[in-house]
């Protein structure tokens, strides 16, 4: 019928934040929508007008930059009313907000379901999200190019769980130029063509912290046994294992076990197994015993055929009107000269300035629009002894403090606010950061990047702390 999709249209709040917010989450994954939309709630003002109320004017600030425009698109596709949201942190708006809103904002946190993290694929399309998996990474997303073709193929058939393939693949390259794209891509295919089929995608990193709260929680047990049942382990950022010897075990028995059985394993790392020192000699020796698959940095034509790409999946989600002109494209891929994923930071950039106006866009127009994004060339490398120097001058205390053995809360605070920057502005890993602040163990820099990020959504001194701190770091 013709006015069945009119008929369909909502006029209760609850019932239409409740389906925009569930659609919000899948967009913009677990993380962002956990931190800065779930905390917040739909409210009426005086005068009728619907608010979304966050706690803190940092995560008003992140909505409004992040989430507020496309927040308001699915808002007014289920709104009979035609009604739109404002945004406004709770000390504008007044007393606190109680929550409008179901399930999407208040269910299925991380909190309520911790050992998300080692979900199986074949738990469905929500547990795969909290797994850390992107629906946008997908192959048929994937540009193919010179750098990559021979490590899509081994992808490929991996996913396809073809007989006699090589055990375990290795993909190795430099950062944002597509492992983690194909990690996903095997993911989604592998469940798709076995759905009873158990897939595990996590970082390294996730690996580390999930087994360090299964030791302090005595769930080791559970822990081994829900990694070792999979049929197929995907784990990124391998070189961040390196440097602590019990998680290298753990990880070490884990694959042993895995590949005595006949399952499949996919890892991903900056360099080739051979090359990271940090790891030691048994495990690296397994990391190199399969197929190493380089992933090389994407040429020329293969970055216009990524930006293209992309302004073509923001267009179907309705958040780009047109094709982008020849000039834009190439202006975009010859002033980001760095990773694909920079180069796709830009296009969102660009997609959120220009709107339904990105066909008419000129380069110069472009250039504006893009502003800081565009200047061309790679950020300034950031030190941890630089992130160290500035937050104990921010601060008013001594470098030396931050590597003291001192807990006292004026000395702690600004130590874990120094951790989360180096975490956030460097590459080193958890044990490397320890080590560069008096030794410590890679479990007490973790808890300080966790305990920051827990905060900052909620305590808006934090939030403007780190805000300051990372523009003085990066000029």
């Amino acid at each position: 019928m013709a006015g069945s999709a009119a008929e369909q249209r909502l006029t209760d709040p609850e019932r239409i934040w409740d389906e925009a917010a569930t659609r919000l989450r899948a967009e913009i994954g677990e993380g962002p929508f956990s931190s800065y939309i779930a905390p917040s709630a739909v409210r009426a003002d005086a005068s009728g007008r619907l608010v979304l109320v966050t706690p803190t004017a940092y995560a008003r600030d992140w909505v409004r930059r992040n989430a507020l425009r496309r927040m308001n698109e699915l808002w007014l596709g289920l709104d009979g009313l035609s009604r739109r949201l404002d945004v406004r942190c709770r000390a504008e708006f007044g007393s606190p907000a109680p929550a409008i809103s179901g399930s999407a904002s208040q269910t299925q946190t991380p909190a309520a379901h911790p050992r998300a993290t080692v979900a199986p694929v074949a738990d469905g399309p929500r547990a795969v999200r909290a797994a850390g998996l992107q629906d946008r990474l997908t192959f048929d997303a994937f540009v193919e190019g010179p750098g990559n073709a021979f490590a899509l193929a081994i992808a490929k058939q991996t996913a396809s769980w073809a007989e006699g393939h090589f055990n375990p693949v290795f993909l190795c390259g430099p950062y944002g130029h597509g492992k983690t794209h194909l990690l996903n891509a095997i993911a989604w295919e592998a469940q798709r063509l076995r759905p009873n089929a158990k897939v595990i995608y996590l970082t390294a990193e996730r690996f580390l912290s999930t087994f360090v709260r299964a030791v302090q929680d005595r769930q080791t047990a559970a822990f081994k046994e829900s990694l070792r049942s999979a049929d197929m382990l995907l784990l990124d950022d391998v070189q961040f294992v390196g440097g602590k010897s019990s998680t290298q075990e753990e990880l070490l028995n884990t694959l042993t076990a895995l590949i005595e059985d006949g399952k499949r394993v996919v890892m991903a790392g900056d360099k080739p197994p051979t090359a990271m020192t940090d790891i030691e000699p048994r495990l690296r020796s397994h990391l190199a015993a399969g197929l190493t698959c380089p992933v090389e940095p994407a040429d020329r034509m293969v970055k216009l055929a990524v930006a293209r790409k992309r302004f073509e999946a923001l267009g179907r989600l309705g958040l780009v009107s047109g094709e982008a002109r020849p000039e834009v494209l190439e202006q975009l891929v010859d002033r980001t000269p760095g990773s694909v994923r920079e180069l796709e930071g830009a296009v969102n950039t660009l997609a959120a300035s220009a709107g339904q106006r990105l066909a008419e866009l000129t380069a110069d127009e472009a250039s504006v629009l893009l502003g800081a994004a565009l200047r061309g060339g790679p950020e300034r490398r950031i030190t941890v002894d630089e992130i160290q120097k500035t937050v104990a001058e921010h601060f008013n205390l001594k470098q030396a403090d931050l590597l003291s053995e001192r807990r006292t809360r004026i000395i702690a605070r600004p130590r874990q606010i120094a951790m989360y920057l180096c975490k956030q502005l460097t590459t080193r890993s958890y044990p490397d950061i320890g080590r560069r602040f008096g030794g410590r163990d890679h479990t007490t820099v973790l808890h300080g990047v966790r305990r920051i990020e827990e905060m900052m959504p909620a305590d808006d001194q934090i939030a403007r702390d780190v805000e300051t701190l990372t523009r003085k770091l990066r000029g």
